[in-house]
């Protein structure tokens, strides 16, 4: 379900896709249940023809990426590296463990956090789940955290989009109908008093048919998280539990949180979870917290508030956590001010916070394995000390030893996108300017599909004075962000650069037509759509 924030211009395109409705200043997303069809491996119905004729699995993930566009270009995205590269881990082991989720075009899910002090999270159309960074902060180990994105990529897995928008076409015919019959009423003398009440009959009835749709869709999206979760081998009971805490957050301070408000909570719900955990055991062994869960959300807590005051409440729950007996909870604590360190500037204390967190890794007598269980979080310790030592202030020394740092960590983890890209960032910093160049092509010839890489490429051709090849780099990555005009001026400048060679200007006019063909297409595509 989706709740966007009332000052995120988001809410443009969602409106223009007919995926939200105005409720209480902000945007719910009402969503439909599958009821007809056959049953998959999970004893769910499945979705029949009529969703696929209303939103094709095609243009649902159009969708999706153009509000993901919008939202990319928001100031409360929160584009750290670190965070996205844990929730869509994250995020993508619990898909693995969810039936036809990726559907029919074997589509990729992309998980990612916004700065919201809301406690929400929400699925966009093609399998863009959206996580809002209090609710980071809120789940208290990762089976919480399972409970929830479980629950969405069960939005995602059923198609409730597509079918809320064909049902929605259905419904809009209801105040039709009845706008009609309250006509044939006045005509035969029913006084305008009956001729209203049909007409906000009809339109009440379509209302309450949306509400029973959502709450239909809300069970069914639990019903489907429950397998998902337990399958992956999750606590199921940190769904009621998460559920719970959230409902007395409503009784303390008045206020239902928003994602209690777009994904309305019912006893029922609750008992239905209950009566399913107690028929299904929980799995032999349960998957313990990662280090990463905490030290990611260590970094969310100094993101989520970037004044004053809120660095000030960071340091005041890092101080208390470090008198914690938990020893996650420590060493997130002291990555935690490591990172709050390097924000103020103060890296030497930056540095020391980092050393003491890595060193609180290695075992000690006396504490348990289940502790110490899953993985060590060196990536994410890798990535932060390669950022203190790039940071502003740096000798050069420091700066070239980050790029050995950078190298091997990387060689450590070849699949890991944010330590890819700090490389670049090292070897950029380091003015190996030629190795950063040849590193960054061969990066988007296996990830074609991302900016980051096409930005970073743009500096350093800028860096060596290539401006042709630096403006063709950057009209890539504004043309994989939809920003076309935006890619035709950085081509046209291209163009006109004083280095652009004979095979530059074949290239800028073949990726011209391609983006002439494409704009062409989606203005046919929105004005078929205003139809």
């Amino acid at each position: 379900m989706l709740q966007l924030s009332p000052r995120w211009p988001w809410r443009r395109l969602a409106a223009a896709v007919g995926l939200a409705v105005a409720t209480a200043g902000a945007l719910a997303t009402p969503t439909v249940p599958v009821l007809h069809g056959g049953a998959d491996s999970t004893g769910l119905p499945t979705l029949g023809d009529s969703a696929r004729a209303d939103l094709s699995p095609v243009m649902e993930r159009k969708l999706g990426e153009e509000i993901m566009n919008d939202i990319r270009r928001d100031p409360d995205y929160l584009d750290d590296d670190p965070t996205i590269e844990f929730l869509n881990n994250f995020g993508e082991n619990l898909v693995s463990f969810a039936p036809g989720a990726r559907g029919e075009m074997n589509a990729d899910f992309f998980f990612f956090a916004v700065r919201d002090p809301m406690i929400n999270a929400f699925a966009l159309p093609g399998g863009f789940i959206g996580v809002h960074s209090q609710l980071l902060l809120s789940a208290q180990n990762e089976s919480e955290l399972a409970s929830v994105l479980s629950h969405e990529i069960g939005h995602v897995q059923q198609r409730h989009i597509a079918r809320m928008i064909g049902q929605q076409k259905q419904d809009a015919l209801l105040p039709l109908a009845a706008l009609l019959l309250a006509a044939l009423v006045g005509k035969a003398g029913g006084g305008a008093d009956a001729a209203m009440g049909v007409m906000m009959g009809g339109q009440g009835l379509a209302i309450q048919r949306q509400l029973n749709f959502s709450r239909d869709a809300e069970r069914e999206a639990d019903r489907v998280g429950f397998q998902t979760m337990r399958a992956a081998g999750y606590d199921t009971s940190g769904m009621v539990n998460f559920f719970k805490r959230l409902q007395s957050t409503t009784r303390v301070y008045g206020e239902a949180p928003a994602w209690l408000s777009s994904h309305p909570l019912t006893g029922e719900r609750i008992a239905d979870i209950q009566a399913r955990i107690r028929e299904n055991p929980k799995p032999i062994h349960i998957r313990p917290d990662s280090i990463e869960f905490h030290l990611v959300r260590a970094r969310v807590r100094v993101l989520q508030d970037e004044s004053q005051k809120g660095r000030d409440e960071a340091k005041a729950t890092f101080d208390s956590e470090l008198a914690q007996p938990n020893t996650q909870q420590q060493t997130a604590a002291m990555y935690g001010m490591s990172y709050l360190s390097l924000k103020q500037g103060d890296l030497k204390a930056a540095q020391s916070w980092l050393d003491k967190a890595k060193a609180s890794m290695k075992p000690r007598p006396g504490v348990f394995s289940s502790e110490r269980s899953g993985t060590d979080g060196s990536a994410m310790f890798a990535e932060l000390g390669t950022e203190i030592k790039l940071a502003p202030g740096q000798p050069r020394e420091i700066v070239h030893q980050a790029v050995q740092d950078a190298d091997a960590a990387y060689q450590k983890f070849p699949l890991s996108r944010m330590l890819a890209r700090q490389y670049a960032d090292a070897l950029i910093a380091d003015g190996q300017l030629e190795k950063a160049a040849q590193f960054l092509r061969d990066q988007v010839q296996q990830y074609r599909e991302e900016p980051k890489l096409y930005d970073r490429l743009a500096k350093t051709y800028a860096a060596q004075g290539k401006i042709a090849l630096q403006h063709m780099a950057l009209a890539q990555s504004y043309t994989l962000t939809g920003a076309l005009p935006a890619a035709f001026d950085q081509l046209n400048l291209a163009r006109k650069a004083k280095d652009v060679s004979f095979y530059d200007q074949a290239e800028i006019d073949a990726r011209e037509r391609e983006l002439t063909e494409r704009e062409k297409d989606e203005k046919k595509e929105k004005k078929d759509n205003d139809r």
